[in-house]
């Protein structure tokens, strides 16, 4: 039986991350193993999941940044597992996973390497130290690439630019898929949600779910509704960060303090989009947002900001309002809160489009990558 290796960055278990590459590896009768820093999980995780899923793990000591020395010696000991496992290929993943993934396949002189990019750092808009730092990089690391898969559009048009290894190809598959059946909608539930929340009959609750970080952009959304002046909005922010001082003190210099709710971390958070009426999502930077999709799948209409993944959700499904601006913010979430019945289609075209997203289309997806690159095109 083949090998293909599952390479990521920092895991804690299996889950919706590599479910759709493992389903589709099965279907393609390969032996799947995963290499990713395991330290969080620890052993017993680790045997609990290789059983469950009947895959092989890895615990290799990789670091976030692409700057660390741990890399160098993530880099020897993924040599060494590429090595005594016989592994035929690669699929990397994430910044780190795909520069290592593809320096020990080709050291190891692997039959495919597959790239994974969940949104590169250039991008329309991004910094000019990031052009300068990462695409000369990745440019390089294409020709050690027999395929590249990217989950948005923009980067899918950017990635057939480069020159892969043995002519290879650039697929678009929109994300890692989501299971859609974790979202039901329960009006007892929401309602009990609603009521934990303090809300009231009237009242409208928005929602984000992000790291308090410069890059999520929290400071436009509370300023966004502080402009609109309605006490009846309620903006619910789950996660934590270095940002939350900062943003709790804007929140207090714009009057909005008791309209403004700082979550934390939350286990709950299904629960709590129920509870919500708009998804409000003003990040700068994404590949293809999760957050965003499990609000589309928790049907809620959705107002975001105009980047790439964003427009490639939101305008395929015609399920919310793409911003630029502070003043398309607060003009977005008054429509809403005017117009119900918009709220309500959004909601639907949310539910329907959300279907394209789910585990199940992109294992699928990800079964034709693999059956085109590995065997061209026949199984058989």
């Amino acid at each position: 039986m083949e090998k293909i290796l599952f390479i990521s960055n920092i895991a804690k278990k299996v889950g919706s991350f590599s479910i759709a590459s493992l389903e589709a590896a099965k279907e393609c009768g390969m032996q799947f193993h995963m290499a990713a820093n395991w330290n969080q999980a620890g052993d017993e995780q680790i045997q609990a999941d290789e059983k469950k899923y009947n895959v092989r793990i890895h615990n290799i000591p990789l670091a976030r940044s692409p700057y660390s020395l741990a890399n160098i010696k993530g880099l020897k000991q993924l040599i060494n597992v590429i090595k005594e496992e016989n592994i035929d290929y690669i699929h990397c993943n994430t910044p780190v996973g795909g520069l290592i993934g593809r320096l020990a396949g080709k050291k190891c002189k692997v039959k495919k390497v597959i790239y994974q990019a969940h949104g590169f750092h250039f991008y329309k808009g991004a910094p000019f130290k990031n052009w300068l730092l990462y695409y000369p990089v990745e440019r390089w690391l294409a020709h050690y690439t027999d395929a590249i898969i990217t989950i948005n559009n923009e980067d899918y048009e950017r990635a057939k630019k480069f020159r892969l290894r043995n002519r290879g190809k650039v697929y678009y598959v929109p994300g890692v898929g989501i299971d859609i059946s974790q979202y039901p909608s329960d009006r007892q539930n929401r309602m009990e949600k609603r009521k934990e929340l303090g809300l009231g009959k009237n009242d409208i609750a928005l929602i984000s779910m992000g790291d308090l970080i410069e890059r999520k952009n929290y400071p436009v959304a509370i300023k966004a509704i502080a402009e609109v002046g309605n006490s009846k909005l309620h903006y619910y922010i789950c996660g934590q960060g270095p940002d939350e001082e900062e943003l709790v003190s804007l929140a207090e210099k714009l009057g909005v303090k008791n309209q403004i709710h700082f979550l934390g971390y939350r286990t709950d958070i299904k629960e709590l989009l129920q509870a919500a009426d708009i998804f409000l999502f003003t990040t700068l930077q994404e590949g293809l947002s999760r957050s965003l999709m499990e609000a589309m799948a928790s049907g809620l209409p959705c107002i975001a900001s105009r980047i790439r993944g964003n427009t490639d959700l939101l305008n395929d499904s015609n399920g919310g309002i793409l911003c630029n601006s502070i003043d398309d913010y607060k003009k977005a979430i008054e429509k809403l809160v005017k117009e119900p019945t918009i709220r309500k289609q959004m909601s639907l075209n949310n539910l329907e489009a959300i279907q394209r997203y789910s585990v199940g289309e992109i294992s699928k997806k990800i079964e034709v990558v693999y059956t085109s690159v590995i065997y061209g095109g026949d199984k058989s």
